[in-house]
Formats: C-alpha cells, structure tokens, sequence
C-alpha cells in the first residue's frame, strides 16, 4: 500500500455547479448540525457547495463529471471506485485551500494524527490535514505508522474479529500514539482511540472549535446504528 498513490481532483478542476458536501454516516449519526456548519463554511469561503446526504452504499444519483467533497475516508473511497463519473477530493484539502479561512486558536495542543485506512494511499490528505492543525496552532508528535504507513484503528475488523479481539487490537494500535492528544478524521476512529485510553479529538470538532465526544463504544451497538442508518438513506 505503501507504494500506491491515488490523486485527488485539481481544486481548480472541479465543477462548482456541480460540487457536492457528503457528511458521511457517521458524522451526520455523530453530530448532525456539524454537517450543516460545515456546509455553511464551505457556501460562504468556497463556494456554491450543494449537500449530498446519499450514502456512498447507494448509487448517488449524481450528473457525470461530479464532485463530491467527503468527510469520510470510506466514502471518499466507494464514491471514486463505484460509481463512474463520480470524482472525490477531501474535505481536508478543500478547507486547506483556503486562504481566508479562519481557524479556532488551539495554542497549547500537541497531538499524534491517525490517519484513515482508506485515505492510506491520499499522502495530499495526510498533508491538508496538518496544515490545518499547524493553522490551528496545535503542536505534532506523529507515531511510527502514521500517513500511508498507518495501521487500522481496529474498528474495520468488526465483525470478522470477536469483540474481545477488535477491542485488543484498538488498544494496540492507541498505545502507539506518542501523545495523550490524538487527532482522527473518522468518527470510528473516535472510538478506538478512547477505548485505548487516548483523548481523541475529531478534525471536524476542531475546525468547529467544539469538544470531541465518544459517544456509543460498544462496537456492536454502533455498528448497528451505522447500518441502519446506510439502508435508510
């Protein structure tokens, strides 16, 4: 995987009519209203950003030529390989391109990044994403694997793994965060690294200047909302 790179649409290559936002499953499961402020910032610094809610599970219906910026490292991933036509860039890159963006003070922050499995060969996200946090004014300590040498959370074993070995497994991969403070741009992630005993911090909680929240850790128990809310959208 290493040795894989996979591009992003060119910013100046997209079709602002039409560019579509997904927030993704799990961060419209998370926090709904993060979506809409995220919305909110890209119409009023980016520009006339339409909001796509169709999970990336389902044909997105969408014009040939498309765009959609994504939250989510899957769905990032099923919407550029599923569905032709369809081109992706992140969210992270598009925020980064920003010049006039402001960005919250978080003066005093020092994180490790877990990058997102399927953002593993994407080293432009891994790139967005600490320029935001530098922007932001957060300090960083990145892990051994970290970037497109990342590993798993855990979470994606579930449900090949037992429980019991998904939960080894996201302690493992916690423990080898260097710092207490970890940043993650997957709700998923969120999870794995609480339940390692990190403080996790979600990108989208930080541009919006708000606290990151765990929420339901029991993986089966989230699991389950997640696909419910895949079949009814």
């Amino acid at each position: 995987m290493d040795g894989i790179r996979i591009p992003s649409i060119k910013i100046s290559d997209i079709d602002m009519g039409k560019c579509y936002f997904n927030p993704g499953c799990a961060l419209s499961i998370y926090k709904p209203e993060s979506g809409q402020k995220i919305m909110d910032m890209l119409g009023e610094y980016f520009g006339p950003v339409q909001l796509h809610s169709i999970c990336c599970h389902h044909d997105p219906k969408l014009p040939h030529g498309a765009t959609i910026i994504n939250n989510c490292a899957g769905c990032d991933r099923r919407f550029r390989s599923l569905y032709d036509g369809v081109q992706t860039i992140s969210l992270w890159e598009v925020l980064d391109s920003i010049e006039t963006l402001p960005f919250p003070d978080h003066t005093g922050l020092i994180v490790s990044v877990h990058d997102s499995c399927s953002f593993r060969p994407k080293p432009q996200v891994h790139a967005a994403v600490r320029s935001i946090l530098r922007k932001m004014k957060i300090g960083i300590i990145d892990s051994q694997y970290s970037g497109t040498k990342s590993i798993c959370c855990g979470d994606n074993f579930y449900p090949l793994l037992p429980i019991e070995e998904v939960t080894k497994l996201q302690k493992k991969r916690a423990v080898q965060m260097p710092c207490q403070d970890v940043a993650v741009y997957c709700v998923s992630c969120i999870k794995s690294m609480f339940i390692g005993g990190k403080t996790p911090h979600h990108m989208v909680d930080l541009v919006l200047d708000q606290e990151t929240e765990p929420q339901e850790t029991r993986i089966d128990i989230y699991h389950n909302a997640l696909n419910q809310y895949i079949d009814k959208h």
